[in-house]
């Protein structure tokens, strides 16, 4: 009996990035950086923009990726999601099924065969207590949503702002943070959920287990040059994918947002 080859692997590079504002990321160069990172796939989040003030500007349509737009309709300037892909994908799904989450744009999917790819910007509760409240009826809603989409694909990869700091080595002053929205003991304790019983993965974790790891700093005072900084974006994956992930970074070097790209290396049966 002839054995069936072994699968050949190719590096497969996903980046996620809060963008807050895409027109400013692109202001501030994000674009020009993102021609050099030879990305297969790119999720951005936070676009405060709709999808025809982009159409008419070629930045926003990057040669050689398929670009798929999911705006807030709700709230003009506000959220927003997109995912910019080299192949073209089998299907793109916008939104969850659930019209407040929906109409703010917070989440588009992509698959590719046996494997999904997802942007997410979940909301925030740190502006107000209406926001908060917005933000527990996520959590109350997503779980299931996520099972769902798990259930459809073979693996799967939640790239985006989560807004919740998972650990005490996610955030610089866990201290004085627990009583604010992000790092609040039942969110910690949702991802805790996230990551055990549901059986997802931070894939950040996989290879980089090192405190002081931050992909958000407020722009109030110095906490960009303090890197006192949260680490609140997430490639989420389930747990076939874990030993394909190879690699991960934090880009530093220039300030694109108030959030830094999380950048990613995954081999892939091919």
């Amino acid at each position: 009996m002839i054995a069936a080859p072994a699968p050949t692997f190719i590096p497969m590079r996903i980046i996620s990035f809060n963008a807050n504002g895409i027109r400013a990321a692109a202001r501030k160069g994000f674009f020009d950086w993102l021609a050099g990172q030879d990305a297969d796939v790119v999720a951005i989040q936070e676009l405060k923009a709709q999808e025809h003030q982009l159409a008419p500007d070629p930045v926003f349509w990057p040669e050689g990726y398929h670009c798929a737009y999911h705006e807030a309709t709700a709230r003009k300037g506000y959220s927003g999601v997109a995912l910019y892909a080299r192949r073209e994908p089998d299907e793109v799904i916008r939104g969850m099924g659930e019209p407040e989450f929906d109409g703010e744009g917070r989440y588009i999917e992509a698959r590719f065969g046996d494997l999904a790819v997802a942007s997410l910007y979940a909301p925030s509760g740190s502006s107000g207590d209406h926001r908060q409240a917005s933000k527990e009826r996520w959590l109350e809603y997503f779980p299931g949503f996520l099972q769902r989409r798990r259930d459809a694909n073979g693996e799967l990869i939640v790239c985006g702002d989560w807004n919740i700091a998972h650990t005490e080595k996610d955030i610089r002053n866990w201290k004085s943070n627990q009583k604010n929205s992000g790092f609040l003991p039942h969110e910690r304790a949702w991802l805790d959920r996230l990551f055990g019983e549901q059986g997802f993965v931070d894939g950040f974790r996989v290879v980089d287990d090192r405190p002081d790891r931050y992909t958000w700093w407020s722009n109030r005072g110095q906490a960009w040059a303090k890197n006192v900084g949260w680490r609140i974006d997430y490639q989420v994956i389930t747990p076939g994918l874990v030993e394909r992930v190879k690699g991960a970074d934090i880009f530093q070097a220039e300030r694109l947002s108030d959030h830094a790209p999380l950048i990613m290396d995954y081999d892939w049966p091919f």
